[in-house]
């Protein structure tokens, strides 16, 4: 993305009471979360096959994300936020004390841990696509990007920070003590949203339907090659990188000797690494694209991986897990920012929450692929593999790299009339057949087909459902382009706000080819 004119510290936003209490409040709870995690995976570090049910607290909790996460981001943007925020974070503070109050009376299997672990999995899936779809709206204009980058800087920091402080307060207090502490912060943040009052017209004027909602965001998606190409690089550098996350704690106690505490020592050097991550990423980010900040800090990644196990010492650990830290950090952060300040407003929770399908799904899965294989050939190959399938990811950006989009307007615009038509059609009313007729000079042929193919996907991404374009065989310079929507209402949504800066220069430059110009006509399917 562009930076904006003048150097804007990241931490600007910050200066708003209303954004600080909420960031504030998210982190403490994702921080909570990962502690969690964390005390789960210690719970079964003297299990049988230990390697591969460390790992499956770490699938168990992102499992619900990558099953239900595009679930989150349509109730984030067909309900209110902040109810949803503040019922969510009850029901999963109430999840935690009952784990909490097992866990003290050693009534904790490893079976019940995992789906518990499940279950409250659920809270990133309903909450952090709420939160971040709210950034934006929270911060003047001339700081979003800013904004943008606070917003995934509080989700990856808790990444970090979350099981390095867990494993302190393992240590000094047990693993009962960090889930009652996870209840709190679920609590806290309910608190803190409670005391919000947002302003007035966060709500769209036409609320969609889940079902209607559900399908809009996987067609912008499936449209969006922008969205793609992040989904992606994310997968790209996640996949691998889980290793990390799935299998420290058996790097401690299997090739350090390290014992609560000296885990808890080496999660601490990842967090410290991802806060000067946070405290670096700003510079960065005036003197280097986003292309060579992601793949210079995979790259880091991968070497600190494979030194972290080849050099059995507790000390080059510790340095080792800095960088680390710090590269994941930068990865997320920036991928993370680059899709939220893209992703139009009346798509964005669900747009961010398909991002957060990706980036925990390839968390479980690599999770479950790390732990299986370290099962059978050992930690240190697992690690060795993972370095060198992220060191692939670098390579590859040579094929896929990031889209430019620091000149595309993502800004929501109305570039037609509301149809006048001789009938009302009902709101549910459809299909909906939207005919443009074109009269293209032979000379202006290659030009209109190239913008018909930018055209095509701005019609799926706001909520058609089939296209095509066609020549008049009788009239041969005249073509006629067909789209269907699904019902009348669902295409006043697409003209009232769905609509952005770069879909109106498409239509535009279809229509500027015509001569005589365009003509449209609705075409409204009868129940008969």
């Amino acid at each position: 993305m562009a930076e904006p004119a003048g150097a804007i510290s990241t931490w600007a936003p910050m200066r708003f009471a209303v954004f600080r209490a909420l960031w504030i409040a998210v982190l403490v709870s994702n921080v909570g979360g990962y502690m969690q995690t964390v005390g789960a995976q210690w719970l079964l570090v003297n299990q049988a096959h230990a390697a591969v049910l460390v790992a499956l607290v770490t699938t168990a909790d992102m499992l619900p994300d990558t099953l239900f996460g595009l679930v989150g981001g349509v109730l984030a943007d067909i309900f209110d936020r902040r109810r949803l925020l503040i019922v969510v974070q009850l029901g999963m503070a109430a999840v935690a004390v009952a784990l909490a109050v097992l866990t003290f009376a050693g009534q904790i299997p490893p079976a019940l841990l995992l789906i518990l672990t499940f279950v409250l999995g659920f809270s990133s899936v309903l909450s952090n696509p709420a939160y971040q779809s709210l950034t934006l709206d929270l911060a003047p204009a001339r700081d979003q990007t800013a904004a943008a980058e606070l917003g995934s800087i509080s989700l990856n920091l808790a990444r970090v920070v979350g099981p390095a402080l867990a494993g302190l307060l393992i240590a000094l207090q047990g693993v009962a003590f960090v889930f009652a502490l996870n209840a709190l912060t679920f609590i806290f943040f309910g608190l803190v949203v409670a005391a919000w009052r947002p302003k007035a017209g966060l709500t769209p004027e036409l609320p969609e339907h889940f079902v209607s909602a559900l399908r809009a965001g996987g067609r912008y998606v499936l449209n969006s090659r922008i969205t793609r190409r992040v989904l992606l690089r994310t997968v790209v550098f996640v996949l691998p990188a889980s290793v990390l996350w799935a299998l420290l704690p058996l790097v401690a106690t299997q090739r350090l000797a390290l014992g609560a505490a000296g885990y808890g020592l080496l999660l601490g050097a990842v967090g410290i690494g991802a806060v000067i991550g946070v405290l670096i990423l700003s510079r960065l980010h005036h003197r280097f694209s986003d292309q060579v900040l992601v793949a210079a800090s995979g790259a880091v990644y991968a070497v600190a991986l494979a030194l972290l196990v080849i050099v059995p010492s507790t000390v080059a650990a510790v340095l080792l897990l800095l960088p680390a830290g710090a590269g994941w950090m930068v990865v997320l952060s920036v991928v993370n920012s680059r899709l939220e300040l893209f992703l139009p407003a009346w798509i964005r929770a669900r747009g961010l929450s398909v991002f957060q399908m990706f980036l925990f799904g390839a968390q479980a899965i690599g999770a479950v692929l790390w732990g299986g294989l370290a099962d059978v050939v050992g930690v240190v190959p697992a690690f060795l593999i993972a370095t060198l399938a992220l060191l692939v990811g670098v390579a590859s950006f040579r094929f896929w790299p990031f889209f430019d989009t620091g000149q595309i307007d993502s800004r929501t615009v109305s570039p037609w009339p509301e149809p006048e038509l001789a009938i009302e059609p009902q709101p549910d009313g459809g299909p909906v057949v939207i005919e443009n007729v074109y009269s293209i000079a032979s000379a202006k042929e290659d030009a209109f087909f190239e913008i018909m193919s930018h055209l095509r996907r701005s019609r799926m991404r706001t909520g058609a459902t089939w296209w095509g374009l066609f020549r008049v065989g009788e009239k041969g310079h005249k073509f006629v382009e067909m789209f269907t929507m699904p019902s009348w209402e669902e295409h006043l949504r697409q003209h009232r706000y769905r609509i952005t800066g770069r879909d109106a220069t498409f239509d535009t430059q279809a229509r500027e080819l015509s001569d005589p110009p365009s003509r449209t006509s609705h075409l409204i399917g009868v129940d008969r």
